[in-house]
């Protein structure tokens, strides 16, 4: 049987909201779009609070790089870009 599978952007978020929510130092996804998440044209925006004294530098590379990998695992496409926007400092990690 052939044929293609399409992943809704709904999915791509909450799979997206899942990887950032595992690495250290992100506190929550804060609510707006998408619940915090966006998904548009192959690039996904996080909206995000980090947790008090991490280095934003450092935390939001590892956030771009593991949505990637995650979403790369998941559904067989790696996202054109990963877009982290801090929101809120000082959050628990």
């Amino acid at each position: 049987m052939e044929g293609n599978s399409v992943v809704s952007d709904e999915v791509i978020a909450r799979y997206a909201r899942d990887a950032a929510l595992a690495v250290t130092g992100v506190a929550r996804v804060v609510d707006g779009v998408r619940k915090g998440v966006r998904v548009d044209d192959g690039r996904i925006a996080l909206h995000l609070a980090f947790a008090d004294g991490v280095s934003i530098p450092d935390v939001g590379a590892a956030v771009q790089r593991e949505v990637a990998d995650y979403l790369e695992r998941m559904t067989d496409v790696r996202p054109s870009a990963v877009d982290v926007v801090v929101e809120e400092l000082g959050g628990p990690a």
